[in-house]
């Protein structure tokens, strides 16, 4: 099913619910002015533009005059809307009689779609198919979104040990996209080291990983990610006695700087190509790497923009000298499995959303983050 905004119903044309023939003469007739498909109140002939349409299986397969008739009274004794799209292949229009649910209750929709044996639904918000077989399907039917992430990076991904609780950044963005799925959400522990073996991983772990990970095409040759909802790009965290002393890469990159990364992600590979003289050392908990430097185990904190001040403002021994001037620039995104096409398309969908409706960057005044969209 599709829809075509440009395709138009004047008040004139709404007629009464107890004319169906006139009804149907109208749908009829928009048939021939939306090759592209259409969703329409017929109760007031207004053409519909939001929310998912979902046909209902009682008048499946309509495609003459008279069907078209027994598509409107459905229509009328049910939720009122009828959707029509041409099929190329078999050279008819169909109409079928769809009931239309908002955008926040795509998880009922999608369970009404499978109950009525709908091959998709339609997100008219979008202009999007959403196919029944794919992953959205599957993660509607066990009601539970399985997300990745690490745990150890504050302020967007953090487990605290003693509770096992998740908080953060991208722990929200991870409860916002079940939210707006209509499931549960659970979080499965990854690691740096072991994440695209993870996302890749069959029988699957999680149906996405979240939580500071950056969007870049090494990632995209194997694995899809989103679109960012998140600026980053890599700085230092360092001493707050010693701010003074690191005023560009060339000030780290000195024998006697010693450099502290953990291990499998960006921040190792960034300090292994850029510094060739500081002496690189390897931690294995990222979220301990801040307290060793303030306690003068390390000078450097390889680290990003979205972690850096989370540190400064809860340790005044720490400082981030370079967060204005990052050595790079990027974004954060949602990571996951190719071929799941009907989950990043909603994903991004929500991305849009929250970027328009104000939510995302309210989301990042909370966690003191910057802007950048």
């Amino acid at each position: 099913m599709a829809v075509l905004v440009t395709c138009s119903v004047t008040e004139d044309h709404a007629v009464g619910s107890d004319n169906v023939t006139a009804i149907a003469d109208q749908v009829w007739s928009l048939g021939q002015t939306c090759p592209d498909g259409f969703t329409v109140d017929v109760r007031t002939m207004q053409l519909q533009t939001e929310g998912i349409a979902v046909s209902y299986a009682a008048t499946q397969s309509s495609h003459t005059r008279e069907q078209l008739e027994d598509v409107v009274t459905h229509a009328l004794h049910h939720d009122g809307y009828v959707g029509g799209w041409y099929d190329s292949i078999s050279r008819r229009y169909y109409f079928d009689s769809s009931r239309l649910y908002p955008d926040s209750l795509l998880g009922e929709a999608v369970r009404f779609g499978l109950e009525n044996g709908q091959q998709d639904i339609y997100i008219l918000t979008i202009n999007v198919n959403l196919d029944l077989s794919g992953k959205v399907a599957q993660v509607v039917s066990r009601d539970t979104l399985y997300v990745g992430t690490t745990g150890d990076y504050r302020p967007l991904s953090f487990c605290e040990p003693v509770t096992g609780e998740y908080w953060g950044f991208g722990i929200e963005m991870a409860r916002e996209i079940a939210a707006r799925l209509g499931v549960n959400v659970k979080f499965v522990k990854t690691s740096w080291p072991t994440l695209t073996e993870d996302v890749l991983s069959e029988p699957q772990l999680f149906d996405m990983a979240i939580g500071g990970i950056t969007i870049t095409d090494a990632r995209k040759e194997t694995m899809m990610m989103s679109d960012g909802y998140l600026g980053n790009g890599k700085t230092i965290l360092c001493r707050a006695t010693d701010a003074g002393r690191f005023r560009s890469l060339d000030d780290v990159d000195k024998p006697e700087v010693r450099v502290m990364v953990n291990p499998g992600g960006l921040n190792e590979k960034f300090a292994n190509q850029n510094l060739k003289h500081a002496r690189i050392i390897v931690h294995p908990r990222n979220e301990e790497i801040p307290s060793l430097i303030a306690r003068g185990d390390a000078d450097v904190m390889i680290t990003e923009i979205t972690e850096a001040p989370y540190y400064v403002n809860t340790d005044t021994l720490l400082a981030a000298p370079l967060l204005n001037t990052p050595f790079t620039h990027g974004e954060i995104g949602v990571l996951m499995q190719k071929g799941q096409d009907d989950l990043i398309l909603l994903v991004n969908s929500i991305i849009r959303k929250m970027k328009a409706d104000g939510s995302l960057r309210r989301l990042h005044d909370k966690y003191g983050l910057v802007y950048v969209f």
